[in-house]
């Protein structure tokens, strides 16, 4: 049977398997196991069970478990209520200011906890009801909110981009340097939005009157509660781009970081350390199930001649470089709309990654275009993870129609910035250059 065959029926039989909404964490390792089985026999579980010792010793992945914790502790410490009034403060006199210090705390949320699901929940806890007070449209205020929380993939801490670098052999430390221009970049790009259209548009989101403003002594008095963030936030990233620690000893430190933050605002109880504990333990197996199963499929492809075909697809497409990168971007984004990032991770880049070194892409910046093209997927219908989340905490008068409509313009910013990021390559090389060197 021909590598080309076996090629469709392996990765067929997954998306199959995915669709009918069995465990991704199971279904790599699965098909991978079968397919082994079937083409060299019983002999070849071996080579899982060599797959599984492999991925218990790659020590990095332990900053996924601390990054998690981190961001568990610092979720009940009450930060972004705090955060929140100091740029609803600072932002009150622009046009949209509301909708602009969301996207700001969104940010700051990204970098402490990297995670999208906190900062879409807390913020439309504490941001929604007072946009929707302030007459705000339905779709300005949920938009900015889940694009905001979107950032969490790209803003470093990010535990996917930590599985990417893993996955493609590439330094953490470059992968958190890369996202961090173009996480800034699109939050950017999406307060000057706001502005721009809210100055066009003032009605759809009300000025606050003047004499509701904050004196110059309350916005000063607010800036306190941007030292324990930056803190956590300097001894995390900081110390990595000044070379003084590595992703997996940062991750130690951020961790005991937010233990700290937890303990300063009067919140450290057994409860809150045990659900932070337990949450952290959960989603780190399941990343260590998945990653178990990617590398059992991955090596099991390999081994059956995917770099020899990947080699003769490459050169015989007439596209030319750039234009199997646009295909490729074109594939995550139709991916995106219907499954996991993670999924998309571990199913495309076996393939993808080997096609890029290929055609002489850097990975490390490939990886970003990766990340922003999953931050899009988050907010895309019908299956985009935000756009599901933000439902669990609007008002009954928030329809899913409105949510869908209030991501559009979002969306095109996100794409703006992905085609920004791929004709200037040192949006995402520059930092890492600079401060790591090569």
């Amino acid at each position: 049977m021909g590598i080309e065959l076996i090629t469709l029926l392996l990765f067929g039989s997954m998306l199959l398997l995915l669709l009918t909404g069995f465990p991704i964490a199971f279904g790599l390792g699965a098909i991978a196991i079968v397919f082994s089985m079937w083409l060299w026999g019983p002999q070849s579980l071996f080579m899982s069970y060599l797959a599984a010792v492999s991925t218990v010793n790659y020590t990095v992945l332990v900053s996924i478990s601390m990054f998690v914790f981190m961001g568990m502790m610092l979720f009940y410490s009450g930060m972004a209520e705090d955060l929140f009034t100091t740029f609803q403060y600072w932002l009150a006199p622009i046009p949209g200011g509301l909708a602009s210090a969301t996207v700001g705390v969104c940010t700051v949320i990204a970098a402490l906890v990297s995670s999208e699901a906190a900062g879409t929940l807390t913020m439309g806890r504490i941001a929604l009801p007072l946009m929707r007070k302030r007459g705000y449209t339905k779709e300005l205020a949920t938009g900015c909110i889940q694009a905001g929380a979107a950032l969490g993939f790209l803003v470093p801490p990010s535990c996917i981009a930590i599985l990417y670098a893993v996955i493609a052999k590439e330094s953490i430390g470059r992968l958190f340097l890369g996202g961090a221009i173009p996480g800034l970049l699109l939050a950017v790009m999406y307060i000057v939005y706001i502005t721009i259209r809210c100055k066009i548009q003032p009605h759809i989101a009300p000025s606050i009157p003047k004499e509701e403003r904050p004196s110059q002594k309350e916005k000063i008095q607010s800036l306190k509660h941007l030292i324990m963030p930056s803190a956590i936030i300097f001894s995390v990233i900081g110390t990595i781009m000044l070379g003084l620690t590595t992703p997996v000893e940062s991750s130690a430190i951020g961790a005991m970081g937010a233990i700290i933050a937890v303990a300063i605002k009067r919140k450290l109880t057994m409860e809150v350390l045990r659900n932070a504990l337990m949450e952290s333990s959960k989603l780190t197996a399941i990343m260590m199930w998945i990653f178990m199963g990617a590398i059992t499929f991955g090596q099991i492809y390999d081994a059956l001649g995917a770099k020899e075909l990947i080699h003769t697809v490459t050169h015989s497409l007439p596209l030319g470089p750039w234009g199997v990168l646009i295909m490729i971007q074109l594939t995550f984004f139709v991916l995106g709309m219907f499954m996991d990032d993670t999924a998309i991770l571990f199913i495309t880049m076996p393939i993808y990654i080997p096609v890029i070194i290929e055609l002489g892409f850097n990975p490390t910046w490939f990886g970003v275009l990766y990340i922003i093209n999953m931050q899009m997927a988050y907010l895309t219908p019908p299956f985009g993870y935000c756009l599901m989340l933000i439902k669990g905490v609007v008002p009954p008068d928030i329809s899913m129609g409105d949510i869908y409509k209030s991501v559009i313009p979002f969306v095109m910013i996100q794409g703006l910035a992905l085609a920004l990021i791929m004709i200037f390559p040192e949006l995402v090389l520059w930092l890492p250059r600079v401060m790591l060197g090569g």
